[in-house]
């Protein structure tokens, strides 16, 4: 979020910083609180995590989860063939654990951290409809319309996703984690496959706990709005 919509990849710790949006500004402005606090003497590693998921990580996947549960398959903002590279939880952890145990001069910086595997958003997501079973394929739609109709569906209140989500879905959106593996000794170990597929299978085994709850935050499903209709024709 802290890069905003790029013109090249893959991004690097030292590319110009472009919060988009309240969340993405907030981000920005709190990389500037911790520097400030950097030039003081205190250590405060800054870790630029790309999208993560795993256990209770729901919102957004969660209507891919939801669609590929029910026999369905998925819809796709563009082709699908834009690269979007995404986080496993515990390669998350593994990158905490090395800022927090490695010596102060190593780590008081900035670290960008995710998958060291992915292919495109097509093909990622097709991972979960396969391992549903249902032979369903994920299905690309020009993005110029699918972009226009969200915006008035959000503007009636009825989009499933924020704006920044269906903005920037069919963009790539990959950063080099080779600093941190160079410096820190990051060694991802799940590919964008892999955390999605074990994400999928922590999402069956507890759909019951959270299926009636919705929200705008991570820990729920989101509202499908109108993406509900078009379910029904997947």
């Amino acid at each position: 979020a802290v890069y905003g919509i790029p013109d090249h990849h893959p991004l690097l710790e030292d590319d110009q910083l472009d919060g988009v949006g309240p969340y993405g500004k907030a981000k920005v402005m709190a990389e500037e609180v911790c520097k400030e606090f950097q030039a003081q003497g205190m250590i405060v590693p800054i870790i630029r995590p790309k999208s993560f998921i795993g256990p209770e990580r729901l919102g957004v996947f969660a209507l891919l989860y939801d669609w590929a549960r029910d026999g369905r398959g998925f819809p796709m903002i563009g082709s699908g063939n834009n690269r979007y590279q995404l986080l496993d939880i515990a390669d998350l952890c593994q990158a905490i654990w090395l800022c927090s145990t490695l010596p102060d001069e190593t780590v008081n910086d900035v670290f960008n951290v995710g998958a060291g595997d992915y292919t495109t958003m097509k093909e990622d997501y097709q991972a979960v409809l396969d391992r549903a079973g249902f032979g369903k394929k994920v299905k690309g739609f020009p993005a110029a319309p699918v972009i226009w109709g969200l915006r008035i569906l959000d503007a009636l209140g009825m989009s499933p996703l924020y704006k920044w989500v269906y903005e920037t879905a069919s963009k790539d959106s990959f950063v080099s984690i080779d600093k941190a593996r160079r410096v820190l000794g990051y060694a991802p170990q799940y590919s964008n496959k892999d955390a999605l597929v074990r994400n999928f299978e922590w999402y069956l085994e507890h759909v019951a706990e959270f299926e009636n709850a919705s929200g705008v935050s991570h820990r729920v499903p989101w509202k499908q709005g109108a993406l509900g209709l078009v379910k029904k024709f997947f």
